[in-house]
């Protein structure tokens, strides 16, 4: 600082440089990781994905969806509607009580604000997300907590648990789900064979999604939430329906067999379907089981089920694998948000925004690494890497 006299690179120069080096940062990236594969950071490598949303540099006034956009058509169409009447009251009096020209402008201005409003809906209507940014397209209005919104991006992340050091990392404008299999490859590719086993949290449960992870060769945990809306339905939930593998039938909770009728697809799955018409048709608790007065309880099963429920049994054998899961992921986007500070991404579109994620990861690996090795042991090691 001494030397330089403090001088320091401007915003513009700041801005050019990772406009210009974009291909050279990424690649920066996945050389750190690498160097850290070779320092043998990563054996046996457990790896936790998960993640967060950064809010995108587009006001939420400057997003449509196609909610936001008839609730304010109808906003609109209310306003205009009153100025039409107070015009047609004027009418009837001597001296209205306002100026006429006034409203008249008024009700020009909500026209011509209609107009917008049904052409942005149209635009709406015909985009594949049926959303639209118009400060930056490719952000995406999503959920945060609990029910709050913002525009931003999820960046999807995957940590080691040894050092948490971020191994594979990724912008999307989607939700968890669907990602797991994409973020176990680019963790592959970076760590290879040494990965051993996943963890995600209920938020990427996809069966199809978790197969094809399997797949790849390595253990993946991912909690599966009860979505099965009997209970409030006010009838038996399907977790008291039991299978029996050897003569591949369920159980139900008055004792009867269930068997495997036909196969159906549905949402792009095998799906097996189990029931037993006249035992239902006799059953004493039928009410407590279906609400149909002529259908029998029927039990959907994936063909792949049995690999879901070795992963739940696997689950319930490590019951601090969800809690090792959380103490590991969440603390590089905490340490990341709170450098980037309120404003998070500056830039726009997910090439620009690739590039500023890119640098934070880096930045983040090196100041873990320096955490773990020390400055000079990391600088000698880096020499001879």
């Amino acid at each position: 600082m001494w030397l330089t006299e403090r001088l320091s690179p401007d915003f513009k120069t700041i801005a050019d440089f990772r406009k210009d080096n974009a291909a050279g940062i990424k690649n920066t990236c996945k050389i750190f990781v690498r160097m850290c594969y070779q320092l043998n950071m990563f054996n046996d490598a457990t790896v936790a994905i998960d993640g967060s949303k950064f809010k995108a540099s587009n006001n939420k006034k400057n997003n449509f969806t196609s909610g936001k956009i008839k609730f304010h058509i109808e906003r609109v169409e209310k306003g205009i509607n009153k100025y039409l009447n107070q015009l047609d009251n004027a009418d009837s009096q001597e001296e209205p009580p306002f100026e006429i020209a006034k409203i008249k402008d008024k009700i020009k201005y909500l026209k011509q604000s209609l107009n917008s409003l049904k052409e942005m809906q149209q635009k709406v209507n015909d985009h594949p997300d049926k959303q639209i940014s118009t400060v930056d397209p490719d952000c995406r209005l999503m959920k945060t907590q609990g029910m709050t919104r913002a525009v931003c991006y999820n960046v999807q992340s995957a940590v080691d648990t040894k050092h948490h050091l971020i191994v594979a990392h990724e912008v999307t404008n989607t939700t968890d789900r669907g990602q797991l299999c994409n973020m176990t490859k680019l963790t592959l590719a970076a760590l290879g064979q040494s990965v051993t086993t996943i963890l995600a949290d209920k938020g990427y449960y996809s069966r199809q999604d978790i197969k094809d992870t399997q797949d790849l060769g390595v253990s993946t945990l991912v909690p599966k939430s009860d979505t099965s809306g009997s209970e409030k339905k006010g009838i038996f939930n399907k977790s008291l329906f039991k299978f029996k593998k050897d003569k591949d039938v369920y159980i139900c909770p008055a004792g009867n067999e269930l068997q495997h009728r036909f196969n159906a697809i549905e949402a792009g799955l095998d799906i097996k379907i189990y029931f037993n018409g006249v035992a239902c048709k006799n059953c004493k608790i039928r009410s407590q089981c279906t609400r149909s007065k002529k259908d029998p309880r029927r039990m959907r099963r994936w063909v792949h089920e049995a690999d879901m429920e070795e992963m739940e049994d696997l689950l319930k054998a490590t019951p601090d694998a969800m809690l090792q899961r959380k103490q590991t992921v969440e603390h590089p986007f905490g340490t990341i948000k709170l450098w980037a500070g309120a404003t998070l991404f500056l830039t726009r579109r997910f090439k620009n925004v690739s590039t500023e994620i890119n640098l934070h990861v880096l930045a983040y690996n090196l100041k873990r690494m320096m955490s773990i090795f020390g400055t000079a042991k990391l600088m000698n090691e880096l020499m001879m890497a």
